[in-house]
């Protein structure tokens, strides 16, 4: 069984139009380096210098990751990871 990863509609580009990819590793760090193998670009869209953009939201079986382990949160065979850009706007 593999970790499946949410895809949002910006970064689909790097995965053929899919919507969820597979990947594997222990942590969300070793699962992109996993997903870069196959989609080229997608790692550095997710992770910059080593921790996640600013401006990316990963959750992990519906758990924010940034208040878990961030990059390192552990992950396993069965879990959901889902890439959202954050949203930023509004009436000024």
């Amino acid at each position: 069984m593999a970790i499946e990863v949410r895809i949002p509609t910006i970064l689909r580009t790097y995965t053929d139009g899919q919507k969820a990819v597979e990947g594997t590793g222990d942590t969300l760090a070793e699962l992109f380096a996993d997903l870069e193998t196959r989609h080229a670009g997608i790692q550095a869209r997710i992770v910059d210098n080593g921790e996640l953009r600013r401006f990316v939201n990963v959750y992990l079986n519906d758990e924010d990751v940034r208040f878990l382990e961030g990059i390192n949160t552990k992950v396993a065979d069965g879990d959901n990871v889902t890439i959202l850009p954050a949203v930023a706007g509004g009436m000024a």
